[in-house]
């Protein structure tokens, strides 16, 4: 019901999503920031990356610590998930809303809205799962610098565009 979207979605919805969004990725963040300052480094301090990354900071530890830190990762998996079905839930009924559209015209339309959209969120996905579960045996400093250009840079730089 696209045109009743204002009533059924209304602001205290709206400011109940955001804060849960923004209450978990900060905790998330918190808790890699804390665990990330605890591991010792023995192999320097130099990252092959233009910005620091779990996975890259976690090359550079020699002690076993950096476990929590993998079991971190394994709890941002599932919050990943967690977003990952919520997205595909919602695109699920917006691709059913938009079937019912009468007019071939206004699916067109609503379709043109929508792939866009689509396309960059499984860029960032599908990106992003393969920087973070890739085998360590095919990992190279000129792959890793792409995939997290793809999934870091390029979808916020798209976005706006949408």
């Amino acid at each position: 019901r696209p045109l009743q979207y204002s009533t059924l979605m209304g602001s205290r919805a709206c400011v109940r999503m955001a804060a849960a969004v923004w209450g978990t990725s900060f905790l998330n963040a918190a808790l890699h920031t804390a665990n990330t300052f605890s591991i010792p480094l023995c192999q320097g301090n130099t990252v092959d990356q233009f910005f620091c990354e779990v996975p890259q900071i976690l090359k550079l530890s020699c002690s076993e610590s950096y476990l929590r830190e993998v079991g971190l990762l394994v709890v941002s998996l599932c919050l990943a998930f967690g977003c990952f079905v919520f997205i595909v839930l919602s695109y699920v009924q917006i691709f059913t809303a938009v079937l019912r559209i009468p007019s071939e015209q206004g699916r067109h339309k609503a379709f043109s809205t929508c792939i866009p959209h689509l396309a960059v969120v499984s860029l960032f996905v599908s990106t992003g799962i393969f920087a973070y579960l890739k085998p360590p045996s095919i990992s190279s400093p000129a792959l890793d610098l792409v995939v997290t250009v793809l999934y870091s840079v390029v979808p916020p730089t798209v976005n706006p565009l949408i």
